[in-house]
């Protein structure tokens, strides 16, 4: 065969894995989990699918109820099969409030925060925008949370457990490579936003370690972006001035521990966070990000049709565009503020499954 036909073939069979790949679409796992987890993440990729992007999904049973079930958690079997995913959606996992049957951190530690370690899902990113009647109203920021260290990492125990001289320490690990990731990409994605501004958000007051190694490697990172401003707050202010203004922020940056507060109150003052989306970032793309509702199971209405499906078919629409799929998601984004332009926090609320069918009908 001379060389040309051997091009020309070559050529033909990756045509062909083309045509296979795009028929076969992106691979994403589904974890719907726990309480309403199942019925919010039915309309994400009923969403997904109206906005014509192909999704070759594999649901996998994990959370509580399989726990209570198997008593298994995160099998490294499974552990393995993720790995080779596109993607992950997750709805929500977690017992009824109230149930002892889980001990605390099971869940938590044995499933979210492994996915995480394991994964490297050093990033958790939360955009949030004020919507229509809420304190936030016409706000947007984003926040940028470490998501693989600080108090999260596990350092810490017990000594003389049970006792009256019982002693237990938590520690907070932080790395260099660790806070220097996670501040560079809080300062590209502020280069592709309109006010390219970061803020710091720690105590570096009392963490004089921790809160030194932030500052410090934020400040040589800020060195790499001169077209990004930056500012510093201590977590409390901020806690303050996302009350009091949070149109002040555009890109924030924080540790573990104080990104999980602060983006709860985020959410709050947004409308609630029903309708907050979040991705967890592997960045460097060597293994499968996961995208999930901030919110929790919500046993007491499962089932009810009374689930807020948003925050999930938000959380595609940032699946969709790591995946590439960039218009999709662009579409879905829109398709959920014309809903919500007729729909402001406090109106009526229509049933789970109605919201998914609005959105699906605005693309």
């Amino acid at each position: 065969m001379h060389e040309a036909e051997r091009g020309h073939e070559a050529e033909r069979g990756h045509e062909a894995e083309r045509g296979h790949e795009a028929e076969r679409g992106h691979r994403v796992a589904v974890i719907g989990g726990d309480g309403i987890g199942p019925e919010v993440i039915a309309e994400a990729l009923k969403v997904a699918s109206a906005a014509g992007v192909s999704l070759d999904t594999v649901a996998y049973d994990l959370g509580a109820a399989r726990y209570l079930a198997t008593g298994e958690v995160l099998p490294d079997t499974v552990l393995g099969e993720l790995r080779g995913f596109d993607a992950i959606l997750l709805g929500a996992v977690g017992p009824p409030v109230g149930s002892n049957a889980v001990p605390p951190g099971t869940l938590e530690r044995g499933l979210l925060l492994r996915l995480r370690f394991e994964l490297d899902l050093y990033v958790n990113l939360r955009p949030f925008t004020g919507l229509a009647g809420s304190p936030a109203e016409g706000c947007d920021f984003v926040v940028v949370r470490e998501n693989t260290e600080g108090a999260y990492a596990g350092e810490g125990g017990f000594l003389r457990k049970g006792t009256p001289h019982e002693v237990a320490t938590q520690g907070s690990v932080n790395t260099r490579m660790g806070v220097e990731r996670c501040a560079r990409f809080a300062f590209e994605l502020a280069e592709r936003r309109e006010r390219r501004r970061v803020t710091l958000v720690h105590k570096t007051n009392v963490l004089t370690f921790s809160g030194d190694l932030w500052q410090r490697a934020v400040q040589e990172v800020a060195a790499d972006h001169q077209g990004v401003e930056w500012d510093y707050n201590h977590v409390d202010a901020a806690c303050i001035y996302l009350v009091e203004r949070p149109s002040a922020y555009d890109v924030i940056v924080t540790d573990n521990l104080f990104g999980d507060i602060l983006t709860d109150l985020a959410g709050a003052l947004c409308g609630g966070i029903g309708f907050a989306a979040s991705a967890n970032l592997n960045p460097a793309r060597t293994g499968p990000s996961l995208f999930e509702p901030v919110h929790g199971a919500a046993h007491d209405i499962a089932g009810t049709g009374r689930a807020n499906p948003l925050a999930a078919i938000s959380s595609a629409a940032l699946m969709l565009d790591h995946l590439g799929e960039a218009a999709a998601s662009a579409r879905i984004s829109k398709a959920v503020a014309s809903y919500l332009a007729s729909h402001p926090v406090g109106a009526p609320f229509p049933s789970t499954s109605a919201v998914g069918d609005a959105i699906a009908e605005r693309l």
